[in-house]
């Protein structure tokens, strides 16, 4: 544990909500699709920053798979310390190395929680993709069921395009959504007002999260 994370909790010893964003950028994500996400994120950073307990309770990380392979474009901070990337599409899918990836952080993450003492909500991880998978995922898929069944994080998986729906609904436990068109504006409004009725709630308690009829396909 380094000394940054040290001071960072002792200046914020709020519980912390963690969030993983998994996004493609793969080859298939080029053009417009790429620039509707990017837009999205900076609807998403913003919204954040406009609640005073998210700002503070909220952290986000962001993964992409695709362009550059399997990288860590943010490491966990604060939502008040978030400034959205922009990303650019390139390669294939990695999906399951960027699962597994996901993982490992959050387990990272937790053990830091638990040494400094801080409460922590249940993780989300948010997986948006529009292809299929190009390396092995099953294992992937199995650590994901496990921990959602052990209620260890909550995995949410959003197809566009020409995404494999019928592997989403392998991995993830929950119904995968599709995405309606691009509509990446509407989707990351979603995702701030369900992390701020997380951040807003007590640890461990259920939160009714709004409805995404908005953005999903029925």
């Amino acid at each position: 544990m380094s000394y940054l994370d040290e001071t960072e909790f002792v200046d914020n010893p709020e519980p912390r909500c963690p969030c993983v964003l998994l996004l493609d950028t793969s080859a298939s994500m080029n053009g417009q699709p790429i620039d509707a996400l990017n837009q999205g994120l900076r609807i998403f950073q913003t919204d954040l920053l406009q609640d005073d307990l998210a700002r503070r309770r909220v952290e986000v990380a962001i993964i992409t798979f695709g362009n550059g392979g399997v990288q860590v474009v943010q490491p966990f901070v604060t939502a008040n310390q978030f400034e959205a990337p922009t990303l650019t599409a390139n390669s294939n899918t990695p999906m399951g190395a960027a699962i597994n990836l996901a993982l490992d952080m959050l387990h990272a993450r937790k053990v830091l929680y638990q040494e400094n003492s801080i409460p922590y909500y249940r993780p989300w991880v948010f997986m948006i993709t529009d292809g299929t998978p190009t390396d092995s995922w099953q294992q992937a898929a199995q650590r994901i069921r496990s921990e959602e069944q052990s209620k260890a994080l909550a995995f949410f998986a959003v197809g566009i395009a020409n995404a494999n729906m019928e592997i989403l609904a392998q991995i993830a436990l929950r119904r995968p959504l599709k995405l309606q068109g691009l509509k990446f504006s509407e989707l990351f409004h979603w995702l701030s007002a369900s992390q701020k009725r997380v951040s807003a709630s007590q640890v461990g308690e259920m939160t009714a999260l709004p409805a995404p009829d908005d953005w999903a396909m029925v």
